[in-house]
């Protein structure tokens, strides 16, 4: 049985096609109760992460991990000897042939879905993946190929952990310019946000969708930290002015996802006709007392995580109430404290676009070289 997919571009000499049964060892997860401690040694690793820990472990360190069950196109790779549960495959390489990474970016590559036959819950099978053809180079070249992933990759991990550092940067100098809202040492005006501007959401609606019209912009599509218009949904004229009539987003007002992955607050920065969706939507009056810059920073605060967000309801998919958000209780800054936070806010923000183009350079050139190392990720 074949599973489509092209021959590698990359090809050193005296590369073989193999396949995993001769390569590697699948060892297949088991129930973690009995072995279960929190202060155990090993960790417990699921198809999506670290589940607990326990007092003995199953694979060895540098192992792959590949769902068995759930998540089965997130591979992981794990330095340290592990527990895996029984919805997770461990696949641990032959070193005399194969080089643990080596095989985690092959994993990385390899197209899992396609070997898929669940209808429900994605699944696959051991002799599924042991009939998987891998190209394997000499240990040297693939060490070179390794070499040369690993340092593309920790330059992503350098951007990506500047960009956190800048993000607790503004927060930082929030706390240090407004306090944390839980007290007021400087006697500003206690009021609640929905005092000091419109808090609104769009439709609740299920509007029809078409292949051309207007975006209609979902929780889905804010969570990113911009609107995602690519990936929209599509109304008709008729309804985009039905949920305007209400509902109308301008430049400078705040999107925030009100449903499943909820915070995440967004400053509308284009000039766009779209509707909303099952987002928070906060508008400023001319006269206005807050900056949608310090009410961005609000919404990012750990004030805001402990009342609101560690609040947050629903069972599976979590959402805010927006009388949550009218209700928040804050101390009112004077305007010029507001005004020098935006101005150091805005310095700090073209340090991140700098740093975000290079990140997203970056990611491009890992990503050419998987495709170029390992095109389709091999043949079944």
């Amino acid at each position: 049985m074949k599973f489509g997919g092209r021959k590698s571009q990359f090809r050193f000499v005296g590369m073989e096609r193999m396949r995993f049964e001769d390569v590697l060892e699948i060892k297949n997860g088991r129930n973690q109760r009995a072995v279960e401690n929190p202060k155990g040694k090993y960790p417990i690793y699921g198809s999506g992460g670290i589940m607990g820990y326990a007092d003995d472990y199953i694979c060895d360190a540098q192992t792959v991990i590949v769902g068995r069950k759930g998540s089965i196109n997130n591979p992981l790779f794990v330095e340290e000897p592990f527990w895996n549960v029984d919805t997770a495959f461990g696949l641990s390489a032959n070193r005399d042939v194969l080089l643990p990474r080596f095989l985690y970016y092959f994993c990385k590559k390899f197209d899992f879905e396609r070997l898929n036959k669940a209808v429900t819950i994605p699944s696959l099978t051991k002799s599924d993946l042991l009939k998987i053809e891998i190209d394997l180079p000499n240990l040297k070249q693939q060490q070179d190929v390794v070499d040369r992933l690993v340092k593309v990759e920790r330059i992503i991990a350098l951007r990506k952990q500047e960009l956190r550092f800048l993000d607790d940067l503004i927060k930082a100098r929030f706390v240090e310019l407004f306090g944390d809202m839980t007290e007021n040492p400087n006697g500003w005006e206690a009021i609640s946000l929905g005092k000091v501007c419109d808090v609104r959401d769009g439709t609740h609606d299920s509007p029809k969708y078409f292949t051309e019209g207007y975006p209609l912009v979902t929780s889905k599509n804010v969570t990113s930290g911009k609107i995602d218009f690519a990936d929209c949904s599509l109304i008709c004229e008729e309804d985009y002015n039905k949920i305007n009539e209400r509902s109308k987003v301008d430049y400078g007002d705040i999107l925030m996802p009100m449903i499943g992955t909820v915070g995440k607050p967004v400053i509308v920065d284009v000039e766009a006709e779209f509707a909303i969706k099952n987002v928070a939507l906060i508008k400023f009056y001319e006269d206005s007392k807050v900056t949608n810059i310090f009410v961005k920073a609000l919404l990012q605060s750990d004030y805001f995580d402990r009342t609101v967000i560690s609040k947050i309801r629903g069972g599976t998919q979590k959402f805010i109430a927006l009388g949550d958000i009218r209700k928040l209780e804050i101390c009112l800054p004077p305007m010029e404290t507001q005004k020098r936070f935006t101005v150091f806010v805005k310095q700090v923000d073209k340090s991140k676009v700098t740093i975000q183009k290079s990140l997203e350079q970056t990611q491009l050139l890992f990503d050419s070289l998987m495709q170029e190392y390992f095109d389709e990720g091999g043949n079944l």
